[in-house]
């Protein structure tokens, strides 16, 4: 075995072999991070992006998954899925994973197996940028949802909060909409698009 070279959390990692049903999450931030961690691209180490702002706080285990990428399909997807709201392109990074556990996980750089149960389309500057809404694999709470209309409401809209606000000052009006909440199979389809955009950006 080759033990001298870490596998890079993008790259290096397999998305896993049952995609999209149960797919591997590399985690970058918990909710107890007052940092906002990210991968950095091109080494594959964590790095500070920015402190968290005032008291936001992620509310779920939050990260991508590996060999994804947000690009044309993506972007294409959101284009017939958001109505009036113009969409350019994804927003070139992995797709983005929040995952439900009812057990404390006290800190990210990490994978784990995760249930995806739905998502919710953001448009970030014009940019697709979908969160995928899963459960941990296992997780003895969360595994009774299988779909997000599971989620309480009040669930989705702590989440949907988060994300329009995180990095704004107060007062400030959000580049971000969320034109929509998605099922499971919805949720597939994201997926799906996004390996196919990743598979696109490593052979171009």
């Amino acid at each position: 075995m080759n033990l001298q070279h870490k596998a890079h959390p993008w790259h290096g990692i397999s998305a896993g072999d049952n995609v999209p049903e149960v797919v591997t999450a590399f985690i970058e931030i918990v909710p107890s991070d007052t940092v906002k961690y990210e991968i950095d691209k091109e080494s594959g180490y964590l790095k500070v992006d920015r402190p968290q702002k005032f008291s936001n706080s992620i509310p779920t285990l939050y990260g991508f998954i590996p060999q994804t990428y947000c690009d044309e399909r993506v972007a294409e997807y959101a284009r017939e899925r958001a109505g009036d709201i113009a969409v350019s392109r994804g927003d070139g990074d992995p797709l983005d994973i929040c995952v439900l556990s009812e057990r404390s996980v006290t800190h990210g750089n990490i994978i784990l197996p995760a249930i995806p149960i739905g998502g919710f389309r953001m448009i970030d500057h014009g940019e697709a940028d979908d969160k995928i809404i899963a459960v941990m694999k296992g997780d003895e709470f969360y595994r009774q949802w299988t779909n997000v209309t599971d989620c309480p409401e009040s669930y989705i809209n702590r989440l949907k909060h988060y994300f329009l606000t995180y990095k704004n000052l107060p007062g400030e009006k959000s580049a971000c909409q969320i034109t929509c909440v998605y099922g499971r199979e919805e949720a597939y389809e994201v997926i799906r698009r996004s390996q196919q955009d990743y598979k696109t950006y490593i052979d171009a």
